[in-house]
C-alpha cells in the first residue's frame, strides 16, 4: 500500500528528528515554572485570605477584616467593627478611594444613615454608637478584571469631624 507524501509544511529534520526545536530540559523547565506559580496560588500567595488590622483609641477600637491581596474577578467581603468605649455620637467611617477604584461595591450592610464624599473619600455615616456597644459594617466587593496594581485602602473613624482612629492598609490586585 503506498504511503502519502509528506505535507509541504512538514520536514523530517524539524518535525520527526526535532532538530532546531526546544530540548527536553527547556520544556521541563517551562512546565515546572507553571507548576510553581500554581503551587504558590494554592498557598494563598495571590490573595483572598483576609487579615485583621486594628486601631485602638480612647473612644473606640476600629477593626478591619479584609484581604490585602486579591485577583481580578474575585468576590470578597470586608468587615468593619467599631467597639465604642465611650459614646460615639456621630460615627462616620471614611474609606480611601482605593476601596472603589477598579472595585465594584455590590452591597453595603447594614445600610448607613447617609453616604457622602469627603475630599474624594467614601464617607458612611453610621449614627450613634452607645458606650460599651459595637457596630459591625460589611461591604461586599468584586475586583474588576482590568484592575492590577496597588491601591491605598486606609480607613478612618470619625465622631462628627473629630478623628478617632485610623488604619493604614494597602491592597494588591493580581491579574
Amino acid at each position: 500500500m503506498p504511503v502519502s507524501e509528506i505535507p509541504d509544511e512538514l520536514t523530517l529534520k524539524l518535525n520527526r528528528d526535532r532538530e532546531g526545536k526546544r530540548d527536553v530540559v527547556t520544556r521541563r523547565l517551562m512546565v515546572g515554572a507553571i507548576v510553581v506559580v500554581l503551587g504558590l496560588g494554592l498557598f494563598n500567595l495571590f490573595g483572598q485570605h483576609p487579615s485583621t488590622t486594628v486601631a485602638e483609641a480612647d473612644a473606640a477600637t476600629l477593626e478591619v477584616y479584609a484581604p490585602e491581596r486579591v485577583r481580578g474577578g474575585l468576590f470578597y467581603e470586608a468587615r468593619f467593627r467599631i467597639d465604642a468605649r465611650r459614646e460615639v455620637k456621630e460615627a462616620t467611617l471614611v474609606l480611601d478611594p482605593g476601596w472603589a477604584e477598579g472595585i465594584t461595591i455590590n452591597t453595603v450592610e447594614p445600610g448607613p444613615i447617609g453616604e457622602a464624599s469627603r475630599d474624594g473619600r467614601l464617607a458612611f455615616e453610621l449614627g450613634r454608637i452607645p458606650a460599651g456597644r459595637k457596630h459591625v459594617f460589611f461591604l461586599q466587593l468584586q475586583v474588576n478584571p482590568t484592575n492590577v496594581g496597588h491601591r491605598s485602602q486606609d480607613v478612618r473613624l470619625y465622631d462628627g469631624e473629630k478623628l478617632l482612629a485610623k488604619i493604614d492598609r494597602t491592597i494588591t490586585v493580581f491579574p
